[in-house]
């Protein structure tokens, strides 16, 4: 199957206004804002690359040693100095690894398989991510030099794009464990406080907080989609971070590779997602 035509897009929250960074008959996934402002960072045919926003805008690769299976979950760090990369030679396999924000060598985080990043703490201290752990998708964290992972969920069910509130206090992901169709959750970082935030009849994955905390950037499928496949029609939404009834902000032909990872301008004035061209 020939890859689809890929669109980074930046929105305007205020506005609606959408600026097309980069186009290519490629596959790119998965944009990052960095702190600075400057450029994005995306994912694509297993490697990593450097989009600036000022000048040429082309994909500068980013060197990530002896990993050449990286899948679309990164993140860089909040000081700006640190990227880290989930790899996936084979399915089920991802582990998380640090290295420079320029490239470089790589040092694993994550000792157990597979571990898929989402989030970076506030301090910078601690990662967010999913783990598959005996069979079942929950959400951990650890610590960024490595170490033991906490499981902050419990039971049966499917969880997945953990995501930090600025203020480090909350944790927002997506499940289906109540045994209904995706909703967002978010849960206080010691794994106390679960809380059910979405109730609209849409498969809702992969929660973004804004940078001032008051709202949360998600993706929202048709009700018969299972999964987070791409080439679907999806919208893009945002809500209160203190709960409420969400409303559309974009709509577009999109889903897996479209917002995995935190994707928000420091500012918080924009965000950024990619769409995918209808096949």
């Amino acid at each position: 199957m020939a890859e689809p035509h890929s669109t980074v897009v930046l929105h305007d929250v205020a506005t609606g206004r959408e600026e097309i960074a980069f186009e290519t008959d490629a596959l790119i996934e998965a944009p990052n804002w960095s702190p600075c402002g400057s450029f994005l960072i995306v994912n694509g045919d297993g490697h990593l690359f450097r989009l600036d926003l000022d000048g040429t805008r082309a994909l500068q690769r980013i060197d990530t040693g002896d990993l050449r299976s990286l899948n679309n979950d990164h993140g860089i760090s909040p000081d700006g100095t640190t990227l880290v990369v989930s790899e996936s030679p084979a399915r089920g396999t991802s582990v998380i690894y640090r290295l420079p924000i320029g490239g470089g060598t790589p040092e694993r985080v994550t000792d157990l398989a597979p571990s898929y990043y989402h989030g970076w703490s506030p301090d910078g201290l601690t990662l967010t991510y999913t783990a598959r752990r005996d069979g079942v998708f929950q959400i951990a964290t650890c610590p960024l030099a490595g170490g033991a992972e906490t499981v902050l969920t419990q039971g049966p069910g499917h969880r997945d794009g953990p995501d930090y509130t600025p203020d480090g206090q909350w944790i927002w992901f997506n499940s289906d464990h109540h045994g209904g169709l995706p909703e967002l959750w978010r849960i206080r970082t010691d794994g106390s406080g679960l809380e059910r935030m979405t109730d609209d009849g849409r498969v809702n994955w992969f929660p973004h907080p804004s940078p001032d905390g008051k709202l949360v950037l998600f993706l929202a499928y048709p009700p018969h989609v299972e999964g987070h496949p791409r080439g679907e029609d999806v919208e893009l939404k945002l809500m209160p971070s203190n709960g409420g009834a969400p409303w559309t902000v974009a709509a577009f032909h999109g889903g897996q590779g479209s917002i995995n990872v935190p994707n928000w301008a420091p500012d918080g004035a924009r965000f950024a997602y990619v769409r995918y061209e209808k096949e």
